[in-house]
């Protein structure tokens, strides 16, 4: 399945964001509160907007960002802000996520439209989740939307919804999301046993992303490229003038096939599949700087893929994507095979197919 018309879903998605969370303000105190509010509106992450107006934006110090990979969650369309405390910018980080300061925050909702021929109508918030940097570490926490979308709950223990929708072929998909509880957050976001932030890695964000206006609500020149505007605006410190990574938008089919699956393995496994992670005696290592062939899988025998491994003796045979462990595991919805194990229960089959056609080059 293909999503078509994304920016018209982001777009839609935030407006209703903001139209539901009614408030302002560049200081937000909840971030460091020992107790979370129950209420998403209680961040006051988002601003209101005119009735009917379609114009929308969020609270003072919270920017809307992007990702050129980002982590697949049943086909959910996501919505990205960062805030940062006036004055302490984020610090560049060659390879792991952006140094975030203390009162930094990430938020993230997921959506789904009825029809995904038909994007922007009919859109439902599932969850927003936010991930909190505070004295201590970074919090994670998952707010599902109520029925009327007025607002958000927390809900620590996580939570199991049926949804459905029309996928871009006209067919219909149903099936139980899952809204991870605190733990579930802490095995995805746990490096070297400590919650840290996955996605915003300079490579993943070095890529253009209309903002509209800058901190001082002069409006762009279209455009720009994320973390330029990032340090332009006072979000970011330490950018290099050159050499910064670039991710690539794994399905960009004019990419280069191996970057491609090399940025799908790292969003979608590395989190776990590395030294630090949860996964890590796996001794299957799959971030994007991993230069060891056999850590990354080649003829590489699985450590304790139980019936994973169905009958393949290795992580990926070059040349034979049917014979390789990975393919298995990733095609699969079976509790026990799929991979990754928390956070989804359908299949990418495009990026099945991708990562076949990738294995198939190998040598």
């Amino acid at each position: 399945m293909r999503l078509a018309g994304m920016a018209g879903i982001g777009a839609f998605v935030a407006a209703f964001l903001v139209a539901a969370t009614q408030a302002a303000g560049a200081d937000y105190p909840a971030i460091l509160a020992e107790k979370p509010p129950r209420l998403l509106s209680a961040y006051g992450f988002f601003e209101g907007i005119k009735a009917g107006s379609g114009i929308s934006k969020p609270a003072q110090g919270v920017v809307e960002y992007d990702l050129a990979t980002p982590l697949f969650s049943d086909f959910a369309v996501k919505i990205r802000h960062v805030h940062v405390p006036e004055g302490k910018p984020a610090k560049y980080t060659v390879s792991e996520a952006l140094d975030f300061p203390v009162g930094a925050a990430l938020v993230k909702t997921f959506a789904f439209p009825a029809d995904f021929r038909h994007p922007q109508e009919n859109v439902r918030l599932i969850e927003t989740r936010v991930l909190l940097h505070q004295a201590d570490g970074w919090k994670a926490m998952a707010y599902v939307w109520n029925e009327e979308q007025s607002d958000a709950e927390l809900k620590i223990a996580g939570k199991r919804l049926d949804l459905s929708f029309v996928d871009t072929k006209g067919e219909e998909v149903s099936f139980s999301y899952a809204v991870p509880n605190r733990n579930q957050c802490k095995g995805c976001h746990a490096i070297s046993g400590e919650i840290a932030p996955i996605g915003p890695k300079a490579r993943n964000l070095n890529r253009d992303f209309d903002h509209g206006a800058d901190q001082a609500g002069n409006m762009g020149a279209g455009p720009r490229n994320q973390l330029q505007w990032w340090a332009a605006n006072g979000l970011l410190a330490g950018l290099p003038d050159e050499g910064v990574e670039k991710a690539v938008d794994w399905l960009d089919e004019k990419a280069p096939l191996d970057a491609r699956a090399r940025a799908w393995l790292d969003v979608n496994c590395a989190h776990c599949h590395r030294a630090e992670g949860p996964a890590s005696n796996s001794g299957l290592f799959l971030t994007w700087g991993e230069n060891s062939e056999v850590a990354r899988g080649v003829l590489k025998r699985p450590v304790a893929a139980g019936r994973g491994a169905g009958d393949n003796q290795f992580d990926i045979v070059p040349g034979r994507p049917e014979q390789s462990i990975l393919i298995t595991r990733v095609a699969s919805t079976e509790p026990g095979v799929m991979m990754p194990e928390l956070g989804r229960a359908l299949t990418d089959e495009r990026a099945v197919e991708m990562l076949r056609q990738w294995i198939l080059t190998l040598r």
